[in-house]
Formats: C-alpha cells, structure tokens, sequence
C-alpha cells in the first residue's frame, strides 16, 4: 500500500467534483474546490475521521467494500478505480468470466464499416457481434446457436451435426495454433469460470490436435496479415486481417479488407449486395 499516493491522488479526485455533481447543495462559505472531505465521507458511507486519515496519509489499508464506496462517491472512471486499488494493496479481482457484452461504441463502429468484414470476438473467441458483411463471408452467425459461434470449437471440432461448416480458409492451421494459444491467456485469466474450462476440457477429450497445442503451454499469439476464403458462389477472396484489442472488455475486433481494386474487392461488394442468401445456395 502506498499511503502518499493514495492520499494524493484521493485528494485530487476530491477536488475535482463539484457539489452540484453529486447532489449535494453548495451552501455558503465553500472555500476549497470540489467536494468537502466529510461529504465523501457521507458519499462512500464512512466516517469522517477515516477519511480524513486516509488523505492525510495515516489510515490503514482500506476495505475492498470501503474502496468500492470510494470509487463511487468520487465518480472514478474504471481506469482509475483500478489505479485506486493499485494504491491501496488490493488489484480489481478480474471478472468471474470472459465479458460478453460488447460496448455500444464498437458495435456502431462495427455496422459503420461496409465494405469490410467485421466481427468481435471474446477471450475464448466466441464471435459476438457482427456486420452483414462478416455473415455474408463466413457464416451467418444469426442463424446460428450460441454455442455454436465459438471458432476455437469450430476448429477443432468441426461444426454441429448437419450445421454449415465456416468456408475454408488458407490459415487452418495457424488458426488453430493462435486458437490453443488464446485459450492458454483465458485460463490463466478466469481459472474459475464453467464455460472457459468446459470449453477447454471438451477440446482436449475430442481433439488431438488440440491436446498437441495445448501441451505446449505457447501463449505468444503471431497476427495473421492475410488470409483467403474459398467461398462457394464468388470464389477465393484474399483479405487483409487486422485485430483491435479492447482490454477493458478482454475483446477483439476482427477487421477483414481487400485490397483497393483488387478481384477480392469486387467480391466482396458482390457479397455485400448478396448478403447472407448465399448461404443456402448450392455450391
């Protein structure tokens, strides 16, 4: 616990609130900015006086539940209630479970990208959102069931009886490789959660491949730059991949483009216009 930092930087929160923030009436006679120490102390449901020690330095370690007041009396943003536990001796316990639901920033930037496949995925690669043009590529998620989106699963295992198969990709292989190492961080990171370590128990009892990578205990992910799909109605589309992490979320968004006038461009519009109807075309 670093008592001087925590002092200063519980200050500097402090000042920055102004009453009419919180709803707490500014009266007469205010003469420092932001808010009283006594009123965050009647904010985060602690005395006075404990507060006070706490900025002057000469407090004890806080409480999880005395810093969770903290953090909501002073309106922390997560970045800095995690710094304020930091300061305390006591990190933010991660979540019980990979984070599901995605921001809806990122799912307005994921539909704004038309003539780009994009999608977002989850710690244990559950695709969770995205565009028209994502389905029209490579499944029609929509029509999928949950369980059923996880592409580490799909990889290893293959699709659900009588379900569609994602279209062949050049980078198999390697994706199975980045899959198995995506899932070691997982693990390591949420080692409590039922899904994560169902997940990986029914990888290893139905995959051998899966048992190989994961017996390697690799978890150093290589982007891929460049992969091709072998779709069944526009033929081989060549795309550029980029990833985007959203640490907050333990998220990524997968962005696919083509080339600018390339044939792997004019397929892709084709798509765009086709959409997912393609999907129950013969091939």
């Amino acid at each position: 616990m670093d008592r001087t930092e925590l002092a200063a930087f519980l200050r500097s929160r402090r000042e920055r609130i102004g009453p009419a923030d919180v709803g707490v009436p500014a009266g007469p006679r205010r003469r420092t900015p932001g808010l009283r120490r006594e009123e965050v102390a009647q904010l985060a449901y602690i005395s006075t006086e404990y507060y006070t020690r706490l900025e002057q330095a000469r407090a004890p370690r806080p409480s999880r539940e005395v810093l969770t007041g903290l953090a909501q009396a002073l309106r922390l943003t997560d970045a800095e209630r995690d710094h304020l536990h930091l300061l305390a001796g006591a990190p933010v316990e991660p979540p019980p479970g990979p984070p599901r639901e995605v921001r809806q920033s990122i799912l307005d930037l994921v539909d704004r990208l038309p003539g780009s496949a994009a999608f977002v995925t989850s710690a244990t690669l559950e695709v969770l959102a995205w565009n028209e043009l994502a389905a029209a590529l490579m499944e029609d998620f929509s029509a999928l069931p949950r369980r059923d989106r996880n592409l580490a699963r799909r990889a290893f295992l293959g699709p659900r009886p009588g379900g569609r198969r994602l279209y062949g990709v050049s980078d198999a292989d390697a994706f199975a490789r980045h899959a198995a190492r995506r899932l070691r961080t997982a693990a390591a990171r949420y080692p409590d959660d039922p899904e994560v370590t169902g997940l990986i128990r029914e990888l290893l009892d139905g995959s051998e491949e899966f048992v190989r990578l994961w017996a390697s205990h690799d978890v150093a992910v290589a982007p891929t730059l460049r992969k091709t799909f072998r779709h069944p109605l526009v033929g081989a589309v060549t795309v550029n991949c980029d990833a985007l992490d959203l640490a907050d979320r333990d998220q990524q968004v997968v962005i696919y483009t083509a080339v600018p006038g390339s044939r792997s461009e004019e397929a892709l519009r084709l798509l765009s216009v086709i959409g997912t109807q393609c999907m129950d075309a013969p091939r």
